[in-house]
C-alpha cells in the first residue's frame, strides 16, 4: 500500500468513527464530535475538533466558535488532525495560544505475521465483555499509565487503580462503553493478573475495514515484564481475525516506537497532530 493510499484510510477512520460514539457540530471548515452520552466511550473524548475538505480556509474565527462551544460542553480545547491533510492549520492552531503535539503514526506491515507474545507466570490475556468484571479497572488503567508518562516502574498500584475504576463508573465511563463492546464498535482486551486484576489493556474501534490500535498502558508498577507487547499483539490479531485489513497507532516515545516495531508496525509517513489533548497510544 502506498504512502497516500494509507493516509486516505486514516485520514477516511479519524472523519468517521467518531461518529460511532458523538454527534457532528460543523463550524465552516471545521467540525466538533459531541459524545451522545457523557462519559468517554472512545479513548481521548470524543470532543476534538478537525477540519473538513476545506481545511485551507479555517480562520481565527472559525477556531473561536469551537473553543468556545468546547467550553460550553465543559471539554478540553481538543483539535485534531493529519499534518499532511491540512498544512496550514498547525500554524493557525498555535497562533491562538493553543499547543500542538506532534504524534508519529506507524502501520502494521499487512504482509507481517504477528504472533502472542510471552507472558510472565500466572497472567492471561482476555478480550473483555460488556459485563466483565474487569471492565472498571481496564477502562481506569489508561488514566493511570498516561498520567505517569515513560516505561520506568511507577508507584501507581492496585490501591490506585481501585480508586479510578470508581470514578469511571460515577463519571458514565463503564455505562457508556459496555453498549459500545456489545454492538462491536469497541474492543477491549487486557492483560489480567492470576485475581483479575488488568495489569495492562488497549482497545480499537474498527471502522471500514480500518482501526488504530489505542490506549495501550501498563500499570505503573507492573512495567518491564512485555505486557504492553503483548496486549498490543493481541489487539492485532484481534483486529485481523475480525476483516479489519488497515491497523494503525501513534506513539509519544522512541522506546515504545522500538516495540511497536518488533511487532510489524512501520512508519507510515504520517504525523498526527494533537493540540492540548493526550496520545491515545
Amino acid at each position: 500500500m502506498s504512502v497516500a493510499s494509507l493516509r486516505d484510510r486514516i485520514e477516511r477512520y479519524y472523519a468517521t468513527v467518531p461518529l460511532l460514539f458523538a454527534d457532528a457540530e460543523d463550524f465552516g471548515p471545521l467540525r466538533l464530535f459531541v459524545r451522545k452520552e457523557p462519559g468517554t466511550p472512545y479513548y481521548g473524548g470524543p470532543s476534538h475538533a478537525q477540519p473538513t475538505a476545506q481545511a485551507a480556509t479555517v480562520t481565527a474565527a472559525d477556531i473561536a466558535r469551537v473553543r468556545a462551544r468546547q467550553r460550553e460542553l465543559g471539554v478540553p480545547e481538543a483539535f485534531e488532525w493529519l499534518a499532511e491533510a491540512a498544512p496550514t492549520l498547525r500554524a493557525r492552531i498555535e497562533a491562538v495560544g493553543l499547543p500542538v503535539q506532534e504524534r508519529p503514526l506507524m502501520a502494521l506491515d499487512p504482509h507481517a505475521p504477528v504472533r502472542p507474545q510471552p507472558l510472565p507466570d500466572g497472567v492471561t490475556i482476555r478480550e473483555l465483555t460488556a459485563d466483565d468484571p474487569a471492565l472498571p479497572a481496564a477502562l481506569a488503567l489508561p488514566r493511570l499509565a498516561f498520567a505517569a508518562a515513560g516505561t520506568t516502574v511507577g508507584s501507581a498500584g492496585r490501591a490506585e487503580l481501585a480508586t479510578v475504576a470508581e470514578k469511571v463508573t460515577a463519571d458514565g465511563t463503564v455505562a457508556t462503553t459496555r453498549p459500545a463492546i456489545r454492538a462491536g464498535h469497541k474492543t477491549l482486551i487486557a492483560a489480567l493478573a492470576p485475581d483479575g486484576t488488568p495489569l495492562a489493556v488497549g482497545h480499537y474501534h474498527p471502522a471500514h475495514g480500518t482501526t488504530e490500535i489505542g490506549g495501550v498502558g501498563t500499570l505503573p508498577t507492573a512495567r518491564r515484564q512485555g505486557l504492553a507487547a503483548a496486549v498490543t499483539a493481541a489487539l492485532a490479531i484481534h483486529a485481523r481475525g475480525h476483516g479489519v485489513g488497515t491497523v494503525f497507532l501513534a506513539y509519544a516515545e522512541d522506546a515504545v516506537a522500538r516495540i511497536y516495531a518488533r511487532l510489524g508496525f512501520r512508519q507510515a509517513g504520517t504525523t498526527l497532530l494533537i493540540a492540548n489533548q493526550p496520545a491515545r497510544s
